[in-house]
């Protein structure tokens, strides 16, 4: 999220950033955040929202993860948007068919108050309309954004990290249990027999809210499963946070890219996203996302759970540069309307329409395509999560300012 939020920003170009930190994380953050909110106190809502609406900001984007938010399931959210009094576009990063009651009631009451709601998969935006009855016609399908770069040669990335003449086996982010790594610990065993040189590199620091409930006993224990199975010089592990060239330099130098998650109701992941924008031969288990965004070749689909589909997939790619090489073309060229100064523009669309009152047009479908925009040269952008009263997403706002007609992008707040 922090990530996302920044990049977000970025495009923007003027901005402020409102952050919610729990307890223990008080910072430091860089000057653009000019508002903090401590997660688990519930005052600290009202408090932000209430200075946002003396900013003579135009507009806030908020980012919504339950997880992120304090309350049970983000609920504090509401509490925020309820005191706002301009206008908010809400980021849901994870819409799940298997949401509870108070779930669906949280989304549905952000939802119905947001001047305009943004998923980023075609998948999400479905799960959305049905889930929280919401009108399709309403919902902004603007995808993750990633960053711009080359489609490179992976050996001339390698040497940097020490791994020249290695096929490299890449998954990143956060370390969770829920992503599958076991799996690939366990493929991997099979796939040295055939690709002996082969590594598998699991790079990224464990879960800040993994490591408050278990401490380090996850990482842990996948260690010990690697000198179990005879796999030490083949398994890599990276533990700790890395800086955006530092991930770059690892995408750049992966042959295949793995997500083995088991949760088949995923409607985005920025680790498979970002993937494809470094041109990766993709291995997925078959969420709704990777099945949105893999289709026609883009990836490999495997069963969720079966080292014998991962074992098998990462091995004939590993021994076949022609098809790895399509793979990554593909990936390429799909991901070409997700790299952020598109995906920037699109935000800045909907930002202004949320502002104007006739949000209803989604970006996506008047284009007729998957991409994603946000940002602006002269936007203030608070990206946050909160909702605003309006009456329908259609009729104009009343936010006691006229709307915007002097050709100048909306100025908005990130948090």
């Amino acid at each position: 999220m922090a990530t996302f939020t920044y990049d977000l920003a970025t495009t923007v170009g003027e901005r402020e950033i409102v952050a919610i930190h729990p307890p223990d994380e008080p910072g430091p953050y860089p000057a653009e955040v000019r508002h903090r909110i401590r997660r688990d106190v519930q005052t600290d809502y009202v408090y932000a929202a209430q200075a946002l609406n003396d900013c003579g900001v135009d507009v806030v984007s908020v980012q919504f993860e339950p997880e992120i938010w304090g309350g049970e399931d983000g609920a504090y959210v509401l509490d925020f948007v309820e005191a706002l009094r301009v206008p908010y576009v809400v980021t849901l990063h994870s819409v799940s068919k298997a949401a509870t009651a108070v779930q669906r009631r949280i989304l549905s009451q952000l939802v119905a108050g947001a001047g305009a709601s943004v998923v980023m998969s075609k998948s999400a935006a479905k799960v959305l309309a049905r889930s929280c009855d919401v009108e399709p016609d309403s919902i902004e399908i603007v995808p993750y954004g990633v960053s711009d770069l080359p489609l490179a040669q992976p050996d001339t990335y390698k040497q940097r990290l020490g791994l020249q003449g290695k096929p490299i086996v890449l998954s990143f982010g956060l370390l969770t249990p829920d992503k599958g790594f076991e799996s690939v610990i366990e493929a991997m065993a099979q796939v040295v027999r055939t690709v002996p040189s082969a590594r598998y590199v699991i790079l990224g620091a464990t879960s800040p809210e993994t490591v408050r409930a278990d401490g380090e006993a996850y990482r842990a224990a996948l260690e010990a499963r690697v000198t179990k199975l005879k796999l030490t010089e083949n398994v890599k592990f990276v533990d700790r946070f890395v800086g955006r060239v530092e991930l770059h330099t690892w995408l750049e130098a992966a042959d295949v890219f793995v997500a083995a998650s088991p949760n088949l109701v995923r409607t985005v992941s920025g680790t498979l996203a970002s993937a494809m924008g470094a041109g990766k031969a993709i291995v997925s288990t078959g969420s709704a996302y990777a099945t949105e965004q893999l289709a026609n070749g883009t990836g490999r689909l495997v069963d969720a759970g079966s080292v014998e589909s991962l074992a098998n997939a990462i091995t004939e790619i590993l021994g076949d540069s022609e098809l790895r090489g399509s793979m990554g073309r593909q990936a390429y060229e799909r991901s070409r309307g997700m790299v952020w100064w598109e995906v920037g523009r699109q935000y800045r669309e909907v930002f202004q329409r949320a502002v104007s009152g006739s949000v209803g047009g989604s970006v996506s479908r008047a284009r007729g395509r998957l991409t994603g925009t946000q940002g602006s040269t002269k936007a203030r952008s608070a990206i946050e999560n909160g909702r605003m009263p309006i009456s329908n997403g259609r009729q104009p706002i009343s936010n006691g300012r006229p709307p915007i007609s002097n050709g100048r992008d909306p100025r908005a707040v990130i948090a």
